[in-house]
């Protein structure tokens, strides 16, 4: 692996790491988190197996994922009004409240790694990873 490779796993773990430090403090997970972006974003009740696809994780995971934050208070199961047999998720009140201190936390992480980069630099890195990434860009998550 070179260098670039290298670095660029280092930087991924070190954002992965603040951020986890960062939701730690109300006692979610990074996986937690992920998934009740995903369930806010969704803005509607969003199907566990719809949410373990998403999350690209298989449907006992996002049900163990669910039942943590079900544990929080952060989300409620509901049936599905389509199809009795699926469950759906749709986050609480707290839910919401908390996705946002979640969401600007994960910001403030992202933006105190890479404050040392002037704007230019930013622009650059966020082109060279959108077409890095290009593949999958209709697959990324919110």
């Amino acid at each position: 692996m070179d260098e670039t490779a290298d670095l660029l796993m280092a930087a991924a773990r070190t954002l992965r790491r603040r951020f986890g430090d960062a939701t730690a403090r109300w006692g979610v997970t990074p996986s937690q988190a992920r998934a009740l972006r995903m369930v806010l974003a969704a803005d509607e009740p969003m199907r566990l197996s719809a949410l373990a696809e998403r999350l690209r994780i298989v449907p006992r995971s996002a049900t163990e994922v669910i039942d943590g934050l079900e544990l929080h208070g952060l989300v409620v199961r509901q049936p599905d009004p389509a199809d009795r047999r699926a469950v759906c998720v749709v986050a609480t009140e707290e839910g919401v409240r908390l996705g946002r201190l979640i969401e600007d936390a994960r910001q403030q992480a992202a933006d105190e790694l890479l404050q040392p980069l002037p704007e230019e630099d930013r622009k650059t890195l966020t082109r060279i990873l959108v077409t890095l990434l290009d593949g999958r860009t209709a697959e990324r998550s919110p």
